[in-house]
């Protein structure tokens, strides 16, 4: 990502830069571009990685149930799973909570239940 953030400031600064020949290095059009790119590429990474994290443990579910030999002992443990409380995050760090829907796309575990439909759906 931050690779690709570079070639685009380098992109964008080469536009805005057209006209003059004196330019001796990278120029503020360079420096704003690469510093956005960065953060929001990064976003993106960390969304990247997240949806790849569920898709693991959807994975992960399934290959318990097939172990198992079969899906219902899994869909018990993840049901009782789903019934405990989480804890509340400590005051030092709830600024750094994501929720709601946005949150959704950040986090590494997929909701309980769809954990729980998804074994339901699969053929065995």
């Amino acid at each position: 990502m931050v690779f690709l953030s570079r070639v685009i400031g380098y992109g964008v600064d080469s536009f805005l830069r057209k006209g003059e020949s004196s330019s001796s290095g990278p120029g503020i059009g360079y420096y704003v571009t690469t510093i956005v790119m960065d953060i929001l590429l990064g976003f993106v990474a960390a969304i990247i990685v997240a949806w790849f994290s569920r898709q693991r443990e959807f994975r992960a579910d399934a290959g318990a149930a097939q172990l198992m030999g079969r899906k219902q002992p899994m869909v018990n443990a993840l049901a009782r799973l789903g019934g405990m409380v989480p804890g509340e995050l400590p005051k030092s760090i709830q600024a750094m909570g994501i929720t709601g829907n946005i949150g959704k796309l950040f986090s590494s575990h997929p909701p309980i239940e769809e954990r729980i439909a998804a074994l339901q759906n699969s053929a065995q």
